[in-house]
Order: structure tokens, then C-alpha cells, then sequence
């Protein structure tokens, strides 16, 4: 087990997004950032998984066929766009039709986008660039389970991160994106992506 170096791990994840969230006025958010991840239901299978360039429950959940490190995390974290899965409201019932990603609340949206930047901070290291988080977004965006609007602001600041920079798209969330400048629709937003 690697108990030493998963702590450093998430440690100095945390500190980014805290870093980050700070930037941006998320003060709370970037205190409370990922404090699930130090107790035992999460720290042990990172200790023991621990690979040092990527999550642990990648490897969990290869080994198990699932992460019991992950759900505990994603159910506790509002800034994972998991925790905002639910079943589809389809009438007066309210009986659900399917699972659909909800639109998740825009201090968190911003509080994911600072955590992915982050994530591929502290696991690429020298190898980080401005893109790296948009790179690893596209990747794997098939099949996240995202509302559309959500969905269109996630990909607008990390498609302005990756062309103009952290430090305008950074003053550029603070001062538009937090203050409801902006608006959180996807066709507004499809028009703002295509005039970066």
C-alpha cells in the first residue's frame, strides 16, 4: 500500500482546485473540494490502487468490476456530474422514463471544470498544457450522461481555457460565467464556443 504517496496525491489535487475555486470566489467549495477522499471508505482502496498518473478506481473497479471508492465519492460530491443522474420525469406521475444527466447548478459546473483542469495538473506534471483538460474531456465524452446545457458550458470554458489561456478564461468565468452574465443554454452557448 501506498499510503504516503496516494495522500500527496490527493492532496495536492485538493490544493489546486482550492487554489482555483479561491480564483474564482468559490471560497466553501474550494475548502469542502473532495474531503470524502480522506475518509476510509476512500482513502484505503486508494492507497492500495494507487498508480500515481491516474485514479485509483480505474484500477478498483478493473480488479472488482466496480469501485466502491467511487460511488461512495460521486454520491457525496455535487461538482461530479454522476451525482446529478437521475430518472427522467415524464408525467403527471411522476414516474421516470430512463436516467438522464439533470442540469446541474452553475457554482458546480464551474467547481468540475476547475477540477478537471486540475486532475490533469497534477497527473501529467510538466506535460500539462492549457489543452489537457479538453483532450482527456473528449475522450471519454461519449459517454457522460450530461444535460445539454451543462453540457455546452462544461465544453465553452474548456475549449477557452485550451485557446486563451487559464488566466483570461479564468477572469473570464469570474467576472461572466459566475455572475449570470452568461447565459446556461446550449444554444447561446453553441454561438459563444463558435466565436472563440
Amino acid at each position: 500500500m501506498k499510503v504516503w504517496k496516494h495522500f500527496c496525491t490527493i492532496t495536492n489535487h485538493k490544493m489546486l482546485v482550492m487554489e482555483g475555486c479561491f480564483r474564482l470566489g468559490l471560497y466553501k467549495q474550494g475548502l469542502l473540494h473532495d474531503m470524502s477522499k480522506y475518509c476510509p471508505t476512500e482513502f484505503l482502496p486508494g492507497c492500495k490502487y494507487y498508480a500515481g498518473f491516474m485514479s485509483p478506481t480505474n484500477y478498483e473497479r478493473k480488479e472488482k468490476g466496480y469501485s466502491a471508492a467511487w460511488l461512495h465519492h460521486k454520491g457525496r460530491n455535487k461538482h461530479h456530474l454522476e451525482y446529478w443522474i437521475d430518472y427522467a420525469n415524464s408525467g403527471a406521475g411522476g414516474e421516470g422514463t430512463g436516467l438522464q444527466g439533470m442540469k446541474m447548478p452553475l457554482r458546480y459546473v464551474v467547481e468540475m471544470f476547475v477540477d478537471r483542469v486540475c486532475a490533469s495538473k497534477n497527473y501529467q506534471k510538466e506535460k500539462y498544457t492549457d489543452a489537457s483538460a479538453l483532450i482527456y474531456y473528449n475522450n471519454s465524452k461519449d459517454h457522460y450522461l450530461l444535460h445539454e446545457d451543462t453540457r455546452a458550458l462544461l465544453e465553452y470554458m474548456l475549449e477557452m481555457l485550451a485557446k486563451k489561456g487559464e488566466k483570461e478564461t479564468f477572469s473570464y468565468i469570474k467576472q461572466e460565467i459566475l455572475k449570470e452574465k452568461v447565459p446556461y443554454e446550449k444554444m447561446e452557448l453553441e454561438i459563444l464556443k463558435n466565436a472563440l
